[in-house]
Formats: structure tokens, C-alpha cells, sequence
């Protein structure tokens, strides 16, 4: 088996993912996956891992997340490794698709780029008065 690397972004935060042969640690910028805070955080990286069941525990998974805040990271990392698992056992695609669509295909929304005279934002104008 060749090492796979896929990536899952979410806003502006980007998870790269290497899956290769090991013994089931999961790793999320050198840390295990055990220690991320918040916990929230920590249960929803572990989403996809739960789901796979025993495949897990015959690779390792290198993750690298940067950009966003600690949600966005969360789920940047969560998509990341729905795919890396994905490409690595084809069922499992088809049982993420029937969970939840997001371990596979990621959120497009993104932050709407700041106008001219509005004071640092997307739409708000300034106020102006006819008297």
C-alpha cells in the first residue's frame, strides 16, 4: 500500500492528511488526536474514526492544520480524514455518504470579500441623511 495525502478545508483553515501503514495513531500537528481541546473539537476529529471501525487500527494518520479558528480547524481536519479513509477502503465511502455528507464533501461557503465605504465590511453602507 502506497501513502495517500488528501486535504479538507473549511472557511479558511486547510488540514492536510498522510495515511500510511502503522498501528492506529491518529495525529493532528504532532499531537494525538486524544489532546485536542475542546473536547467538542476533539469528538468531532474522531467522527469519521468511529465510523470506519476496525480498518483504523492497521494505519496511522499524520495531520497538519493551519488557518481558521478552532471549529473551522475541527472540521477541516474531520474532512480530511473522511476522504483519506475513503480513498484508502471504498465501502466506506458509500457508509460516510449515509452518515453525513460533510466527512466527504466540504462546506464552499467562505467570507464575503469587503466592499468600498463601508467601514471595513461586506455590505453595511454609510448612513446618510436627505435633510
Amino acid at each position: 500500500m502506497k501513502n495517500i495525502h488528501v486535504s479538507g478545508k473549511r472557511k479558511t483553515a486547510i488540514a492536510r492528511a498522510t495515511l500510511t501503514p502503522g498501528r492506529g495513531i491518529v495525529r493532528v500537528n504532532d499531537k494525538l488526536i486524544t489532546q485536542i481541546t475542546p473536547e467538542i473539537s476533539q469528538l468531532k476529529c474522531r467522527e469519521p474514526l468511529l465510523l470506519a471501525g476496525d480498518v483504523v487500527n492497521s494505519i496511522d494518520i499524520d495531520i497538519s492544520v493551519r488557518g481558521g479558528g478552532p471549529n473551522a480547524q475541527a472540521e477541516a481536519v474531520r474532512l480530511a480524514i473522511g476522504r483519506a479513509l475513503a480513498e484508502y477502503d471504498k465501502k466506506l465511502e458509500n457508509t460516510f455518504l449515509e452518515y453525513d455528507r460533510t466527512l466527504l464533501v466540504a462546506d464552499v461557503r467562505r467570507r464575503e470579500s469587503r466592499k468600498p465605504n463601508t467601514h471595513g465590511k461586506a455590505r453595511s453602507k454609510r448612513q446618510t441623511s436627505y435633510r
